[in-house]
């Protein structure tokens, strides 16, 4: 197997898939050889043609940049000779594609998993009770509540979880609506057959202001205690939970048809293997969820910068592609107004890892999205309705948009990583790491190892053992880390000021 690749024909550079020294050889596809002038790191590119300064450097097929000098073959290409080629405010075009997923495996359209129907028609893949605050004045409260909980409980329910958050007080307009909305599609996620609602009772997100913003709700699933008004605020929140775990125990497992699935695809400390190894075998999964009547939800807008394009072209119709062209100017609109470069360079780990440039991260992270049509476009904090591909409304930040994919409605998150991170969502979050060293060096945080694509293992072979894994997960057959570490966090977008 040759230790380097090349991803597309038009490309001026290959990725090292080990560390190479000033003056090895490698001999490229025509039998040419190719002389580094410099030492390269593992997963990082490696220019075989001349690129004269100013011109486009391409990998996957596309622009990653501009060469901001002269650059030689044999040299190390990085920030130091690469630069964005992203400036100013794009106008787009409508211009669909024909280049779609179209594959359809006819057995996965009568494919079960074992989960819990819910009364409203949705289904959840645990049937676990979830403890919300209105406000992070009592996040300690809500974190005994559920130790307690689980010890007296925790036996007839899938777990009993809170999660934390610093928010609900001191918010003022739209910045107190994002929480309350984000907050709202939790209590919604069929996941939790029950949810206490936990209030101080002096917050901006107060009990009944809160209840307006989650709507309609069922009594027997959602319960609410005030602290302030009680005389033993943890006394009463374990009888609530006693409530709703009866409610809880009235669901059983059953089979479900996969198209009731819904995955949050996601991408966190990417490395220069992320594009060719764990965000295609994702896009993947994608793409067969989705042919079989599912549900995928691509977020991380900024790291659609530069990718864009790809996206627009596979919008269902020209009211979807609007959407996400208001989606990705609204964002950039976002970075205007608080004084920040649109187009800045990818996170420190980023660039260790080999990803030079926001257009090179954005062209790795959309391929998670596969090839299937973009049918609906999801503000942040909102609930996806449609199936297939939807673009949610969230920033690159990990915590943060696993929380607004969960909130979206997904039953599991999908999170790559080429650096690796313990965290995990209120949903199971599936760890799958780009290279076979991390998910060696890391077993207790990574749950899938797309690494064997460089080692010989075929893109088939492992989005079907991915595929399966997924269904096994669903079905709680399987459990992953972050499930069985019990981290299980949530992050808010903030966007305002706090009195």
């Amino acid at each position: 197997m040759k230790p380097w690749v090349r991803l597309s024909p038009n490309d001026q550079v290959i990725i090292a898939l080990a560390s190479f020294s000033e003056g090895q050889q490698l001999t490229l596809e025509d039998g040419a050889p190719l002389i580094l002038t410099e030492d390269v790191s593992r997963g990082h590119k490696i220019a075989t043609d001349f690129v004269p300064a100013g011109h486009d450097v391409h990998k996957f097929g596309y622009s990653i940049g501009k060469a901001s000098v002269d650059i030689e073959p044999g040299t190390w290409v990085h920030t130091h000779n690469l630069r964005t080629g992203l400036e100013g405010i794009v106008n787009y075009s409508y211009e669909p594609t024909d280049e779609l997923n179209s594959s359809v495996n006819p057995e996965d359209s009568h494919r079960t998993f074992m989960g819990y129907e819910r009364p409203n028609g949705e289904v959840g893949i645990r049937n676990e009770i979830w403890i919300i605050n209105t406000v992070g004045c009592i996040n300690k409260t809500c974190e005994l509540l559920a130790q307690k909980g689980n010890v007296r409980f925790g036996d007839q329910v899938d777990g009993i979880h809170h999660f934390a958050h610093p928010f609900g007080c001191s918010q003022l307009g739209d910045d107190l609506k994002f929480t309350q909305k984000l907050l709202a599609s939790l209590v919604h996620h069929p996941n939790a057959a029950g949810v206490l609602i936990v209030g101080l009772g002096c917050e901006n997100n107060q009990i009944d202001l809160f209840k307006a913003a989650i709507g309609d709700y069922d009594p027997n699933r959602v319960k609410f205690l005030k602290s302030q008004d009680s005389e033993d605020e943890i006394e009463e929140g374990i009888t609530l939970i006693g409530e709703l775990v009866d409610f809880a125990r009235t669901f059983t497992k059953k089979p479900l048809p996969v198209a009731k699935i819904k995955i949050g695809l996601k991408c966190g400390g990417s490395d220069g293997f992320s594009g060719i190894t764990a965000n295609p075998l994702v896009g993947g999964v994608s793409d067969r969820l989705i042919a079989a009547g599912g549900t995928a939800i691509l977020t991380e807008v900024p790291e659609m910068f530069g990718a864009e394009t790809i996206l627009m072209k596979r919008a269902s119709d020209e009211g979807v592609f609007g959407r996400i062209v208001a989606l990705i100017n609204d964002f950039k609109e976002y970075y205007i107004r608080h004084n920040q470069v649109i187009y800045d360079n990818p996170s420190p780990g980023n660039k260790s890892g080999g990803i030079s440039t926001l257009e090179e991260k954005s062209l790795g992270c959309t391929q998670k999205g596969g090839h299937s049509l973009v049918t609906d476009v999801v503000p942040y904090g909102e609930r996806v309705v449609k199936p297939g591909l939807n673009l949610l409304e969230a920033p690159g930040n990990d915590l943060v948009s696993v929380t607004a994919l969960t909130a979206a409605g997904a039953h599991i998150v999908l999170f790559t990583t080429g650096r690796g991170t313990p965290f995990g969502g209120p949903v199971p979050t599936v760890k799958i790491s780009t290279n076979s060293e991390l998910a060696g060096r890391k077993r207790n945080w990574i749950d899938f190892n797309a690494g064997r694509l460089l080692e010989g293992q075929s893109m088939e072979e492992l989005i079907d053992e991915l595929w399966e894994s997924m269904i096994a997960i669903a079905s709680g057959e399987m459990h992953t880390h972050n499930e069985k570490n019990g981290f299980k966090e949530i992050a808010i977008f903030k966007d305002g000021v706090i009195l």
